[in-house]
């Protein structure tokens, strides 16, 4: 019997702002703004490394904090600036116009302009086996002992404590500065999608996401 790739995937489905493992694990994942370290004083870098430690420490639990860098989109904007060019009635403005433009997308082709997020992923496990699993696991990935699905209540009951966990992390972030916000089931669609069709993405295209999932959200 031929495979489909979804056998091949460390996730089972996207439920409720989670992600179901095909091992019975759940994760969440948490987008995080970036901060100008380089910028501030020494003051108050020593203060956010300071939490950060301090907040490493409290941790009795993995997680992972991922960093996805792709090529920015800025098609619309390049779409526009051609539309200005031919819209130029100087013939001066429109060679400038023009050169700008090719000038934006040499440094799209050449990687220069990156954009660049950043996620904290929280894990939880039926079992909570996690604690001696270690932290540099990939985040879809634990022992790869299949149990079936989840019944609804254990699902429910996982899910609570993962939003437990996921509040106490935004928390901890949230002191050094940061702003952090929880991905919907739609986001984390796209999210997944992104990572295994970078090129796509790069483009602005995305895949239609199932109607069932557009109204799972929760905030922290």
């Amino acid at each position: 019997m031929a495979s489909s790739t979804q056998d091949f995937l460390e996730f089972e489905e996207i439920r409720e702002g989670t992600i179901l493992l095909q091992n019975r694990a759940i994760r969440g994942v948490l987008l995080v703004s970036s901060a100008n370290f380089a910028l501030k004083s020494q003051e108050e870098q020593d203060a956010i490394i300071y939490q950060f430690q301090s907040f490493l420490n409290s941790l009795d639990f993995s997680l992972q904090i991922v960093i996805q860098s792709r090529k920015l989109n800025i098609t619309g904007y390049l779409d526009r600036l051609k539309e200005l060019e031919q819209a130029q009635t100087n013939e001066l403005l429109k060679m400038q116009t023009a050169e700008y433009r090719k000038f934006v997308e040499s440094l799209i082709e050449g990687g220069s302009i990156l954009a660049k997020n950043f996620f904290v992923v929280v894990p939880f496990t039926l079992s909570e086996t996690l604690s001696g699993s270690g932290t540099n696991q990939n985040i879809f990935k634990t022992k790869p002992k299949v149990m079936g699905k989840l019944a609804d209540e254990e699902f429910d009951r996982m899910k609570t404590q993962l939003w437990q966990r996921m509040e106490f992390v935004a928390l901890g972030l949230r002191r050094m500065g940061l702003h952090v916000a929880p991905l919907s089931s739609e986001e984390l669609v796209e999210l997944l999608w992104t990572w295994y069709h970078p090129e796509e993405a790069e483009v602005g295209y995305y895949p239609e996401v199932p109607p069932e999932l557009l109204n799972q959200t929760k905030k922290i």
